[in-house]
């Protein structure tokens, strides 16, 4: 073990957190250059490339889980979470390689032809999303292996501030010199940042509430299994979204729409399954809320973190997927040019206020204030930010001082939530949680990518996006007010 480990030394906060950062830097390199090589570079139409794109979803509602629950339990190459992360950067790391040079892979597999390229083109394209999406889990819960309960939050805001300062750099890479570009630096980032970090850290064997082999291996097995019940407890607050993925997923890649269409409050339309959804939602609330099953404290506070955060990521999805169409149609003064300027300099506020904060400000107020309350006040902050730009974002003054706003609640957003939820959950089963809880992400981002999408497309007023992102941050900000601090 390295003495920077040993002594928990800020160097070594820094280089937990480059696996984590690795696979941000390829999660942009992927909003940044994905569509645009597949769309000009192969001549893929907007209906295929949104068929990739929800493959994100797909492999976070499947893989997550499966792969967190295989790295609680297996240990080999010398830790759990190590052999994921380093499969993970090296095929994150070849399928970005792949992205610029199909035609080279179309050569070598003698595919001929237009559809020989698009097959080439769709499955680099998934294994690149697939990559991602699971390397996530095993980054983020090596952090939680590796960190106390007093260094949790430390361990996070530092992997946020690493994680967001690579993020800022891919943005400006793809400004300044192009997204060819941008994605060999990525390849660069994905290999050295998984696997030379993975060489010095040393894994814990047994983890805090691990006893060594004392007990037989039958008693052990015993007291990690998981049941059927602990499962769907957990998953209570996501139901509603849950049931709505499924359907989306079916209508999409078999085209089984429900086109029925049901009136509410005159004021917009959803179609039956939808409101089945909904009705799903508001009662699985009332229930976690309320304590229906009787779970004990811990089961209890996850599924509020759950249910809170999905209400968050709902909120910031929609700015993240149509912020375009506000800035093309609301913002008054701009040029052509200058509009994909201005939605590329957005991101890049946002995102800088998230990287400079959570070591210089947020583990400090959440040492004084507790994660959970510091978290909360951060989410309320953002749903301001997001207010602001709804009201008087058409000055564009006005909207970068909203989206530094923003800025503060992304901050707490990308490295908070994971200190608190690894609180409430089996230090031994953390892959598992860390899976279950990234379906508060994924779940609502079906949300944003097609229901959002409708009630954007129909409104005149392209300001309704940050009214949709205000509501959601501010329910959100209430929910969050439920969860109990860790004490």
């Amino acid at each position: 073990m390295l003495n920077m480990q040993k002594k928990m030394s800020t160097a070594f906060y820094a280089l937990l957190s480059l696996p984590a950062t690795a696979m941000g830097f390829g999660l942009s390199v992927q909003i940044s250059a994905l569509s645009w090589i597949l769309n000009t570079k192969y001549g893929l139409d907007i209906h295929e490339i949104g068929i990739v794109w929800a493959a994100g979803p797909i492999a976070g509602i499947i893989a997550q889980p499966i792969v967190g629950a295989l790295s609680d339990k297996l240990w080999f190459m010398g830790g759990r979470r190590r052999p994921w992360i380093i499969l993970g950067g090296l095929l994150t790391g070849l399928m970005l390689l792949a992205l610029p040079n199909l035609g080279i892979i179309q050569k070598v597999f003698g595919a001929s032809g237009s559809e020989g390229l698009l097959a080439i083109a769709v499955v680099v394209a998934l294994t690149l999303d697939l990559s991602i999406n699971v390397s996530f889990n095993p980054t983020r819960s090596l952090i939680a292996d590796c960190t106390n309960h007093s260094q949790r939050s430390k361990g996070y805001t530092w992997m946020q501030t690493v994680s967001g300062t690579f993020g800022v750099l891919a943005y400006l890479i793809a400004v300044i010199w192009g997204n060819e570009v941008l994605i060999y630096v990525g390849v660069a980032i994905a290999l050295l940042f998984t696997i030379v970090p993975m060489i010095f850290i040393e894994e814990p064997r047994y983890l805090e509430n691990e006893e060594p082999a004392a007990k037989t291996e039958s008693q052990n097995t015993a007291k990690k299994k998981t049941s059927v019940k602990d499962f769907n407890d957990a998953l209570l607050p996501l139901y509603g979204f849950l049931v709505y993925g499924v359907y989306v997923i079916i209508a999409k890649l078999f085209g089984l729409e429900d086109t029925s269409s049901v009136s509410i409050f005159g004021l917009f339309s959803l179609s039956t399954v939808e409101l089945v959804c909904v009705i799903i939602e508001l009662v699985a609330i009332a229930m976690v809320l309320a304590n229906v099953l009787k779970a004990d404290n811990n089961t209890h506070q996850f599924q509020k973190v759950l249910l809170s955060h999905s209400f968050t990521w709902w909120g910031v999805q929609t700015m993240n997927i149509y912020m375009f169409f506000y800035v093309s149609t609301v913002i008054t003064g701009l040029t052509e040019e200058s509009m994909q300027a201005v939605n590329s300099w957005a991101f890049l506020v946002r995102d800088l206020v998230g990287a400079i904060l959570p070591v210089l400000v947020l583990n400090a107020l959440a040492k004084k204030l507790g994660m959970t309350h510091t978290h909360t006040y951060c989410i309320l902050l953002m749903a301001l930010g997001y207010a602001v730009i709804y009201a008087f974002g058409a000055n564009i003054v006005v909207f970068f001082v909203g989206l530094a706003i923003v800025g503060i609640g992304w901050a707490s957003l990308v490295s908070l939530p994971f200190a608190i939820m690894s609180e409430y959950v089996d230090q031994n089963k953390m892959g598992l949680y860390m899976g279950i809880f990234n379906l508060s992400v994924v779940l609502p981002q079906l949300v944003a990518s097609f229901k959002m999408g409708e009630v954007v497309s129909a409104a005149p007023d392209k300001s309704i996006i940050f009214a949709i992102c205000a509501l959601c941050l501010f329910v959100s900000g209430v929910l969050w007010f439920t969860v109990r601090e860790k004490k």
